[in-house]
C-alpha cells in the first residue's frame, strides 16, 4: 500500500512537503515510457524507505545574491 512506503520514507524525511518534492522530482527522472506512473512512484518511495534520499549539502545556506541598487 502507498501509504506504507509514505509512512517509512518518512522515517529519513520529517518534512511532508519536502518528501513530496523530492519523490516528485526523483519520478520525473526515473520514469521509463510505456511504464505506468503510479508504479514509478512506488519504486520512488521504496527507495526513499531504505535510504536517506537528501543529502547534507542541501541544507547549506547560501547567501542571496546582491539586489541592484
Amino acid at each position: 500500500m502507498r501509504s506504507d512506503l509514505i509512512f517509512g520514507a518518512l522515517t529519513h524525511v520529517s518534512n511532508r512537503y519536502k518528501l513530496c518534492q523530492l519523490a516528485s522530482k526523483a519520478t520525473r527522472k526515473l520514469h521509463k515510457p510505456n511504464t505506468r506512473l503510479q508504479d514509478t512512484t512506488n519504486e520512488v518511495l521504496e527507495r526513499f524507505k531504505d535510504t536517506v534520499p537528501m543529502s547534507t549539502s542541501e541544507d547549506v545556506d547560501v547567501d542571496p545574491l546582491p539586489r541592484a541598487a
